[in-house]
């Protein structure tokens, strides 16, 4: 039997969001009781939290949105490379290692752990010389288990355009902190949100 794995982080109050985003709220609306037969919520949330797909739209004004991306690029095999420790930016060299055969898509691991408790306003990023890399290799998505592609504190988005300019779908905030690395296949469907600049993902993953 195929092993799947979860690399979806937890979805809640508390789940960090980038500072100045809209944290994950929810509240009732209907509960189960005489003359109410179900419970019904009604959640707040940017969709940024959790593991999540950004749409062109997100750093491009005239991208597309999330609900008309081509969904064959979030499913399919994919590679987890490791690149812990490598600094604030991970060099093509962090990831050369692993590059024979590469699949189309690349999951990179930065975290020993990653952070679910708290905003990492130092998060770990892809030099722009890495997203032309893995695009040049024939790499079609790129994750991550960071917040971002770029830093935080980043006013021009490097990486973020250089997805643009190639035209590369891209996963933030996955949990591959139990993920050896390795080839697997990838599901990480985002939901049909035909305005929105992302969206949430169960990501998984299947072993080969």
């Amino acid at each position: 039997m195929k092993k799947l794995w979860d690399i979806s982080p937890p979805v809640q109050p508390g789940a960090p969001v980038f500072p100045g985003d809209t944290a994950y709220q929810q509240h009732w609306v209907a509960s189960i009781e005489p003359g109410c037969p179900v419970n019904v919520s009604a959640i707040t949330l940017s969709p940024h939290v959790g593991a999540h797909a950004d749409a062109p739209l997100h750093y491009d004004p005239t991208g597309a949105a999330i609900g008309a991306v081509n969904l064959q690029t979030f499913i399919g095999p994919c590679r987890v490379i490791h690149a812990m420790g490598c600094g604030p930016l991970v060099q093509p060299e962090h990831l050369a290692h692993a590059m024979t055969g590469l699949p189309e898509r690349v999951l990179v691991r930065m975290y020993t752990r990653m952070p679910q408790d708290r905003f990492d306003i130092d998060l770990p990023a892809f030099a722009p010389e890495t997203i032309t890399w893995l695009a040049d290799s024939g790499v079609v998505l790129v994750g991550t288990d960071s917040a971002s592609v770029d830093p935080a504190n980043s006013k021009t988005l490097d990486s973020h355009q250089v997805l643009r300019q190639r035209g590369l779908r891209v996963l933030e905030n996955l949990l591959l902190d139990e993920v050896p690395e390795g080839d697997y296949e990838l599901i990480a469907l985002p939901l049909k949100l035909t305005t929105a600049d992302a969206s949430p993902v169960r990501a998984v993953l299947r072993t080969l």
